[in-house]
């Protein structure tokens, strides 16, 4: 097989490609860009995973970044499980194929284990004390060592968070050249999020995302080269592309105040019941899952969301196999955002009873993405000093909440998880295998086949 190397580089669009992307514009500018539909909705989990089995969610499962889990009553976001994605990967088949084909995961999701025969994911250290401690899962276990040696602790607090920056994505470019130069592997997959961060905190129009598009376009140019150095076909791909918002809307507060969700009270602060709901919205960027617990009131909780400005459209049963969303994992009904609005989790009516976790950057306990984790609160007067003193708190082995995230949902100025209505603010594929790029659009389903062809077996499919 072709050793092949796919740089998953987050939010990178037609439109952004240019003047701050000359390394990218200039290797793009040997080959051929291609604008990618993605699937609904064009969200992390989802689309990788259709990457990765060149299905649907109604065929994978990965119906959003997080989902209700029925059985257990319980909203749980960002799991990382491998099992949870019900369709074969593009490594097992290319392994069916050539029993010494290998492949490297560095930070894709759905990497905890997998079947690949080198894995890299953030794993985080929760000890009893409160603390939260960056830390990796590595198949084969040793090279969580070698490579936090190498680079240091993988940098979890410029992953995500108010501090997420390009030095999580230099870290991870510099994890897949020890991969590389360690496992030879045939097919690596590097996940380079950072445009992600700038894009939603600014949106993809303001100046300020000029200096973000140098940086990443330094690291993945040299990934490139170091890559190509090495006689590997490369692939550059991203997941979608992020539009401006203005409008957050608030799905769960329009169902309270509808009497369809519950909360219940714990020491003066409000938790969602979803079990306990009528109605409840998984709020995911642009899309939200509804969940019904009797289907006697779908269709009044239908024509309840649907009135809310910044809806754009409410999928029942039949709009969801349109899209190809029809799983058992999914919301009874489907919220898609306007193209200048997202949704929030947030569920309470007055602040001062939010839960403590909505001040804090929380991606498991909120039962909903939160992009204002991006955000300091701009209301605190000194908010580095409170952090030391919050993190020298836990270090004595205090309990004590790092409350420095705003319920200002308003700061968020990009968003993305609804289908782009112009090629060029979506996503795409760069390859300077051209022969393999011969139409003007890919589905993301067909990014599956076009892995495989890069390695040079275009009719591994069954």
């Amino acid at each position: 097989m072709d050793k092949t190397v796919v740089l998953n580089i987050v939010g990178l669009t037609p439109g952004l490609l240019g003047a701050h992307t000359p390394l990218l514009s200039r290797w793009a500018a040997q080959g051929r860009v291609v604008p990618v539909q993605p699937i609904l909705p064009a969200v992390t989990c989802s689309v990788q995973a259709s990457f990765l089995t060149g299905v649907t969610p109604a065929q994978h499962g990965i119906v959003g970044n997080g989902w209700y889990f029925r059985e257990e009553g319980e909203v749980k976001f960002w799991r990382q499980s491998n099992r949870l994605v019900q369709a074969p990967k593009v490594w097992e088949i290319a392994r069916a194929h050539d029993p010494t084909f290998t492949c490297a995961n560095l930070f894709w999701w759905y990497n905890l284990y997998s079947s690949v025969d080198i894995a890299v994911t953030p794993r985080p250290m929760y000890p009893a004390d409160g603390r939260k401690l960056p830390d990796l899962y590595t198949h084969p276990a040793e090279l969580r060592t070698t490579l936090q040696t190498a680079l240091g602790t993988f940098p979890l607090f410029q992953f995500w968070g108010p501090g997420a920056s390009i030095r999580s994505s230099a870290w991870i470019a510099e994890a897949s050249r020890i991969v590389e130069e360690q496992f030879h592997p045939t097919l690596t997959l590097v996940y380079l999020p950072h445009l992600d961060y700038p894009l939603q905190r600014f949106g993809p129009e303001d100046p300020r995302i000029c200096p973000e598009l140098r940086a990443i376009d330094q690291i993945a140019g040299d990934l490139i080269a170091f890559y190509e150095s090495r006689g590997t076909r490369v692939l550059v791909l991203s997941e979608y592309g992020i539009t401006p918002v203005i409008r957050p809307v608030h799905l769960n507060r329009v169902l309270r105040e509808a009497k369809y969700l519950q909360v219940r009270e714990e020491l003066g602060r409000e938790l969602l019941d979803a079990g306990a709901s009528a109605a409840f919205a998984v709020a995911d960027h642009q899309l939200a899952h509804i969940y019904v617990q009797d289907q006697a009131h779908v269709a009044q909780v239908r024509e309840r969301v649907a009135g809310v400005p910044g809806v754009a459209e409410v999928l029942d049963g039949h709009g969801q196999a349109r899209h190809h969303l029809h799983h058992p994992r999914a919301g009874d009904l489907v919220a898609v955002a306007a193209p200048d609005s997202w949704f929030t989790y947030y569920y309470w009516l007055d602040d001062r009873r939010a839960p403590d976790f909505a001040r804090t950057v929380d991606i498991h306990r909120k039962p909903g993405y939160d992009p204002v984790e991006l955000f300091l609160d701009p209301t605190l007067p000194l908010p580095q000093l409170q952090i030391a003193w919050t993190l020298l708190k836990k270090k004595l082995g205090l309990h004590s909440l790092l409350e420095v995230i705003s319920l200002d949902s308003g700061l968020v100025r990009g968003s993305h998880g609804r289908l782009p209505e112009d090629p060029k603010a979506g996503p795409l594929v760069i390859s300077r295998q051209t022969q393999l790029l011969t139409t003007p659009t890919l589905q993301a389903t067909e990014i599956h086949r076009l892995i495989l062809a890069h390695l040079g077996h275009q009719n591994l499919l069954p």
